[in-house]
């Protein structure tokens, strides 16, 4: 069954390993330390137990399903948008094609229960594609695939089949330091930890007045939402796949002008972009990056 899912998943453009259905220890005490730290952002789920035992999202679990979803499809020199936000929102794609995935299996596996996440569940989504082999650590912290670079999603799938599991890559990216020099806020510590205050991507999208040296950012930058310094200058990106999966390339939007999104209505700006990931946040927000950059220049 495990081959036939595989191949399933290759006709989709998709990467895909199983990781084990146990609590993860050594991720639990990564965890606690980054909470003492300060290292998180207030998106993730707060209750460490459900970030590091699968069975208490899905009891009768007994194996996880991890796809990855790359999206790479090449950079553009216009734009102001980080390449992940390019295409149709990637959790309406993601979640449709893991959707597909589930019925093959239902079809297949009788009885077969599952429960599917993307950036919406408690595990550590790069720590389950660590484990099943999909890919290793980079300095920045992003997951790293030898076919596709790090420009990749990753979703999960919990469920009631026991699938043989996947080990994971014994390596890690190789340290050239290329993304600790060029991150703008210097968030990149350079031990595989992320200071996310002073991530970019994470202060294009922080609600509420910005600090002075939130501001400069901008100056390194011109990207008003997420960023992509690390990834494009990382050397594991460099002459990496580009994605197969048609949605991915399909309805792009690489750039935000000021004066067509200032002269929206809130209802304009929903209907306009409504599905897609850079307005999950509001009109506002985008408005308020744009216009630091057009201050900046």
């Amino acid at each position: 069954m495990k081959n036939k899912l595989k191949e399933f998943c290759k006709s989709l453009g998709i990467e895909v390993g199983i990781a084990p259905v146990k609590v993860y220890k050594d991720l639990e005490n990564i965890l606690n330390e980054r909470m003492k730290k300060g290292y998180y952002t207030g998106l993730e789920e707060k209750d460490i137990k459900k970030r590091v035992d699968p069975k208490l999202t899905m009891e009768n679990a007994k194996s996880i399903i991890v796809c990855l979803f790359p999206y790479f499809i090449g950079h553009r020199k216009d734009s102001n948008l980080s390449k992940y936000t390019h295409s149709i929102d990637y959790h309406i794609i993601v979640n449709n094609k893991l959707s597909e995935i589930a019925n093959f299996l239902s079809q297949n596996i009788e009885g077969f229960e599952y429960k599917t996440f993307v950036d919406n569940g408690p595990l550590v989504d790069r720590h389950l594609a660590n484990i099943s082999g999909l890919g290793y650590f980079g300095i920045n912290n992003n997951i790293i695939n030898d076919k596709y670079g790090s420009y990749v999603f990753i979703g999960y799938m919990l469920n009631n089949y026991e699938f043989e599991i996947d080990l994971p890559l014994n390596k890690t990216c190789i340290k050239c330091g290329e993304c600790i020099k060029k991150c703008p806020g210097g968030a990149i510590l350079g031990n595989f930890e992320i200071d996310f205050s002073r991530c970019f991507a994470y202060i294009t999208q922080k609600k509420g007045e910005l600090s002075d040296f939130e501001k400069t950012l901008f100056e390194k930058n011109k990207s008003i939402f997420g960023c992509d310094i690390c990834q494009d200058v990382c050397y594991h990106n460099t002459n990496i796949k580009s994605t197969e999966i048609d949605e991915f390339r399909e309805n792009i939007i690489s750039n935000l002008d000021y004066e067509e999104v200032a002269n929206m209505s809130n209802k304009e700006f929903k209907r306009a972009y409504g599905n897609r990931s850079f307005s999950w946040r509001g009109k506002n927000i985008i408005i308020r990056n744009l216009e630091l950059v057009k201050k900046i220049r």
